[in-house]
């Protein structure tokens, strides 16, 4: 893992960090074979002082945990719609070094090309891992896009410029849409199977949602 950049920037670097790392996505499925899947989710603190980072890694397709990784810190960067890597960025680097399986494919609680400048969290942790990962957000950064159907896997275009950059997806029936972007390696079809062949009985698919619990566990246990 080669790190890209310093996350010590400010608001006007971090943008162009963006912009420049934009160039360096690759929007296509680079890969065969899928063994493992990791989910990478980020809680904070009450306070909001400081930031608690979970990285899961479970079997694909049996979903069963092979390894989880933790780390905590402070907070550094502000809270800023569409820059959000900068914010949890750096405590998943510290949980992914942890970890002692890495996983083939990665998911974040957040966006991909699904962002205003194409690069969100999951792209952004994709290019620096070095490995394919798909965004899954609950709510949507972009806002051009019509409502699913009700039924499972029912899904339409999110917009930008009249690009198709992400998914609403239905994962469960009747049950709120999630919002899917490819990040890094990977296309939109497959990111959108992969969240729906992952998301066994609940909204959020299965690596996420343990990372999610792990996350919020480590919150509680230091309030």
């Amino acid at each position: 893992m080669k790190p890209l950049h310093s996350w010590e920037v400010s608001i006007e670097e971090a943008i162009r960090i963006q912009e420049n790392l934009k160039d360096h996505l690759i929007l296509k499925k680079t890969f065969s074979c899928l063994k493992t899947i990791g989910g990478g989710d980020v809680a904070y603190s009450t306070n909001k002082n400081s930031l608690f980072g979970a990285i899961a890694v479970l079997s694909y397709p049996e979903m069963k945990p092979i390894d989880t990784a933790t780390a905590k810190d402070e907070i550094s960067f502000p809270y800023i719609p569409g820059l959000l890597s900068f914010r949890e960025g750096p405590i998943l680097v510290k949980a992914f070094q942890s970890l002692r399986v890495k996983p083939d494919l990665l998911i974040f609680e957040g966006h991909g090309t699904a962002h205003p400048r194409g690069v969100g969290l999951a792209s952004h942790m994709g290019l620096w891992f070095d490995l394919p990962s798909i965004g899954c957000a609950r709510t949507p950064l972009l806002k051009k896009f019509d409502n699913p159907g009700l039924s499972r896997g029912s899904f339409e275009w999110i917009f930008l410029k009249r690009k198709k950059v992400g998914a609403v997806l239905r994962t469960r029936q009747g049950v709120k849409p999630v919002f899917v972007s490819p990040g890094h390696r990977i296309d939109l079809m497959t990111s959108i199977r992969i969240v729906l062949a992952t998301c066994q009985r609940y909204r959020i698919p299965e690596p996420l949602r343990r990372a999610h619990q792990i996350s919020r566990e480590m919150m509680s246990g230091n309030n």
